[in-house]
């Protein structure tokens, strides 16, 4: 349901058929360094690193990657990940562009952090041969599917830190993101104090907005296809519980392994809540707040919603970057304040 959110599914066919040519593409390059596919047990993202010094260890669901020595050239395909390794003092040489912000591939909360622009790579269909032609010498795609015949591909080309285990369908935190590519980049250190500054921010937000805690909250899309609540699990979410709001627990209730689920224009007082919030997604926000269906909302109409017009707000808001998230709070915090009766 959300265009600028990644789709549940995707096509398998092109890591398929690409991985001969990744395969060719390879002959000459030099060796990139390996990972340790095991089965063994991953744990938690937070424990998934060895401290400090090469080779570093992150876990992931396919297993523990070995990054055996400082990367150089990093590969970053994850929703955020270019914004991460950014923000914790690298210099991605190929990055993909989820939203799309266009440019350099980040929002505006990152401009001027890349030296030289990165090549741009595809999202949900990354051009293997393309990444493999940049020499990486590491690849993130932490926030991602999960789908193992993408992982498989890229785990050809160089080490490859996917997703956490319980990470599939991008369900991934902006803290545990930090933190594995912290880990990957040797970093970690460096990744922690990202995160402890970035949830004294958050706290403080909540302390200042005591009206927040335990009101419900919808968070919600409309595109072209319809429109849709996300659940548990997802950046927006965690965002917004993390003030003290509780998600929409009819919403909840409907939550599979997606991270979002779809509301038919027959269904709408589902968006109901104590806050309604909705991002318009390839469309206008007016095809939001002037539809006769979504202003009979009770929430929307007791003037308790609000849309997204700005673009930059609702992508800080949708991108869940440790870099984001501080934008987001800055922007969103005071809209969400406006509404919500002390």
């Amino acid at each position: 349901m959300n265009a600028s959110a990644p789709r549940a599914r995707r096509s398998r066919r092109t890591p398929v058929l690409a991985a001969g040519a990744v395969a060719a593409l390879l002959v000459g390059l030099s060796a990139c360094g390996s990972s340790d596919d095991s089965d063994s047990s991953a744990s938690a993202a937070s424990e998934g690193a060895s401290a400090g010094a090469f080779p570093a260890t992150v876990a992931t669901k396919f297993g523990e990657v070995t990054v055996d020595k400082q990367p150089r050239r990093i590969v970053a395909l994850g929703w955020g990940d270019a914004e991460t390794v950014l923000a914790l003092g690298g210099q991605p040489v190929g990055a993909s562009d989820w939203l799309p912000f266009g440019g350099e591939g980040v929002g505006p909360w990152a401009k001027g952090m890349y030296d030289k622009k990165p090549e741009l790579i595809g999202t949900m269909e990354p051009e293997f041969e393309k990444i493999a032609s940049l020499q990486p010498d590491l690849i993130l795609d932490t926030k991602s599917s999960g789908d193992q015949t993408r992982y498989d591909t890229l785990k050809k080309i160089a080490p490859t830190v996917g997703v956490p285990k319980g990470g599939d369908q991008y369900k991934l935190s902006w803290e545990q993101q930090t933190t594995m590519i912290a880990a990957a980049m040797g970093v970690p250190e460096k990744g922690e104090e990202l995160i402890a500054e970035t949830e004294k921010k958050f706290e403080a937000a909540a302390k200042a907005h005591p009206e927040f805690k335990d009101k419900t909250i919808t968070i919600g899309s409309r595109t072209s296809e319809g429109f849709g609540v996300y659940v548990g699990g997802t950046g927006r979410i965690d965002f917004v519980e993390r003030l003290g709001f509780e998600n929409n627990p009819k919403a909840e209730a409907q939550a599979g392994e997606g991270f979002s689920v779809s509301v038919s224009k027959e269904n709408l007082d589902m968006l109901d809540a104590d806050l309604t919030v909705m991002t318009p997604i390839g469309i206008p926000a007016t095809d939001i707040s002037g539809d006769p269906l979504y202003k009979a909302v009770p929430s929307v109409k007791a003037g308790n919603d609000i849309v997204f017009d700005d673009k930059d707000i609702s992508q800080a808001f949708a991108t869940d970057s440790v870099l984001s998230v501080s934008y987001a709070l800055e922007k969103v915090v005071p809209l969400f304040a406006e509404k919500v009766a002390k």
